[in-house]
């Protein structure tokens, strides 16, 4: 169980660091949200430890550290640290999700750029999808499937993130557009950092990003039916969210470097209200045959991690076959021992 005043640190810090988890997390039901908010205080210090220090290697090595403490069972003496430690033992989390969430800081640490899509889907894969499999494991949830598309999800929002951001991260240094694009555009990385513009051409950049997460935000609601029924109405909120950053995105004609794009509390509690009112009262939803789409390449390590083994039903049914010829085999050769024995 998680300490009462080291859950209402961590809600403070989700409050003022996190404001569409914070509202998307108020539709969770109690069981999940508290150890939510702590999953979501301790990936939040993560990423504040290596964005605001000026030793961002050093950073990630320490996070290390304090990981390594919590698996342990002896974890920092901090807020975030001992509610982690709680959800950690609670819910026998995979040590391979939050390991991939420290992979991904340790990039940013290093400044690292992604030559192609699969290369930034993959960095994506470990800032973001890690989060939302970890949301699954809390919510008692290790289907495949299921969790194929909470990874979707998680890729969905971290490209939108990117795509409203473009702007804000050349000012700090960080290019996070595929380089082949740029390439292709007849644009350098350095001089973009340098000087970025909203061009045509990077504005049809952002605008191929949001198609890309529009795309995984389809694929990602045929796993929702797959949740408890009270959790489904936060995780609808959390999708329409962030989805409305890329909606307001292309607003402004894809220029996410003139101005960044927000949307408002109210848009917010609308949205989560809607969230609420659709998934009212509904016990079963449709099953959408994309629940069964594999996971991208890029995201099938943390499946692997997580998901309880399935048994395989092939292999079960040869092996009862074969016992079955065994014992006609075994069968056939008595009647033959018994007939040469009455011809004695």
């Amino acid at each position: 169980m998680i300490d009462a005043a080291d859950l209402e640190h961590c809600r403070e810090a989700i409050r003022h660091g996190s404001l569409s988890f914070h509202a998307a997390s108020r539709l969770l039901p109690r069981k999940v949200r508290d150890p939510s908010l702590a999953l979501y205080a301790f990936c939040r210090l993560a990423d504040d430890e290596v964005d605001l220090s000026n030793k961002k290697r050093a950073a990630v090595e320490d996070l290390s550290e304090r990981l390594e403490l919590v698996y342990a069972g002896c974890p920092r003496n901090a807020a975030p640290d001992r509610a982690f430690a709680s959800v950690v033992e609670d819910f026998d989390m995979p040590r391979a999700l939050p390991e991939a969430l420290l992979e991904g800081l340790a990039w940013d640490a290093d400044v690292r750029q992604y030559r192609t899509l699969s290369d930034l889907v993959g960095y994506s894969a470990r800032v973001a999808s890690a989060v939302g499999v970890m949301m699954c494991v809390l919510m008692r949830i290790r289907d495949r499937h299921a969790l194929a598309r909470a990874a979707d999800l998680g890729i969905a929002m971290q490209l939108t993130n990117i795509a409203r951001d473009v702007g804000e991260d050349a000012l700090e240094g960080r290019l996070y557009l595929p380089l082949a694009w740029l390439e292709r555009s007849g644009i350098e990385g350095d001089a973009f950092l340098a000087n970025p513009q909203p061009t045509k051409a990077v504005r049809a950049m952002v605008r191929q990003l949001l198609i890309e997460a529009e795309r995984l935000y389809v694929r990602s609601e045929a796993g929702i039916g797959a949740l408890p029924l009270r959790t489904r109405p936060g995780i609808f909120a959390a999708r329409f969210i962030y989805a409305a950053i890329g909606t307001r995105i292309r607003t402004m004609g894809h220029n996410s470097i003139a101005k960044r794009a927000i949307t408002t509390k109210a848009h917010k509690i609308g949205l989560a209200g809607w969230s609420l009112a659709r998934t009212a009262g509904t016990v079963a939803m449709p099953v959408s045959p994309m629940i069964h789409a594999r996971p991208l390449p890029e995201t099938a390590f943390l499946i692997d991690a997580t998901a309880h083994a399935e048994p395989d039903h092939w292999s079960d049914k040869i092996t009862d076959a074969l016992t079955q010829l065994k014992r006609q085999d075994a069968a056939r050769a008595d009647l033959i021992t018994a007939g040469a024995g009455s011809n004695l």
